[in-house]
């Protein structure tokens, strides 16, 4: 069985001014920072540990997984893509993956949510009935980014199964990313949900959580979303 929680990174600057940042490479403002630790601390309470860690390669993304699980990507890998952890025994490994980076705004990088253009402004209002503006990354194109790994999951799970030095089968991922990419995950594995995934506010720091077993996962549960 894989227990796998899904987390949006914590604040930064741009978040508070209200700024779509996407590919952007922010870091944690001191908020962002305080809001990782109050999840460490969440999963220290309930005594989750994590075998592996999953993040897009944004340091946003990657920080907040650090500071929950004391983990660090390998300083080796200078693509953002598929990094190996380079981690002492007690740690989990840790893999930086472009599947999970945030939605491609494309010419809309930067803009202000507090003046946005009319077309930012339509496109808002209803994800599932207005098309993404021009340049920007399709929400269908999303879903299907966001699908391909969580099926890459479907597929280590069941090889780790086939190991024959494998006795236990319990795993606890941590998978964290951004809030239009965490919402594909969601779209992905909750089909019957019609959309509604993309109207939903997702806090900094909000995690739900999944569980893989017998090849499908469940659906989604929202744990923190403050």
């Amino acid at each position: 069985m894989y227990t796998i929680y899904i987390i949006r990174h914590g604040e930064t600057d741009n978040n508070k001014k209200r700024v779509l940042q996407g590919r952007s490479d922010l870091p944690l403002n001191e908020a962002g920072a305080k809001q990782a630790d109050k999840v460490k601390d969440y999963f220290a309470e309930k005594g989750i540990q994590f075998d592996k860690v999953y993040s897009s390669p944004l340091i946003r993304a990657v920080r907040t997984a650090q500071i929950i699980t004391g983990s660090t990507p390998d300083s080796s890998d200078d693509t953002g893509s598929s990094g190996a952890a380079d981690n002492s025994a007690d740690t989990a490994p840790f893999v930086l993956d472009d599947h999970l980076l945030e939605m491609d705004y494309g010419p809309y990088e930067g803009c202000s949510l507090l003046d946005p253009p009319p077309e930012i402004i339509e496109f808002f209002s209803d994800f599932v009935n207005n098309p993404a503006p021009e340049g920007m990354e399709n929400l269908s194109d999303l879903v299907a980014r966001m699908g391909k790994f969580m099926d890459t999951l479907k597929s280590e799970f069941a090889a780790r199964l086939k190991e024959p030095e494998s006795t236990d089968a319990d795993h606890t991922v941590l998978i964290s990313t951004h809030a239009i990419a965490m919402k594909g995950i969601l779209e992905y594995l909750t089909p019957e949900s019609h959309g509604a995934y993309w109207n939903k506010h997702i806090a900094n720091c909000a995690v739900f959580k999944t569980i893989l077993q017998n090849g499908e996962y469940t659906v989604p549960v929202e744990l923190r979303n403050e």
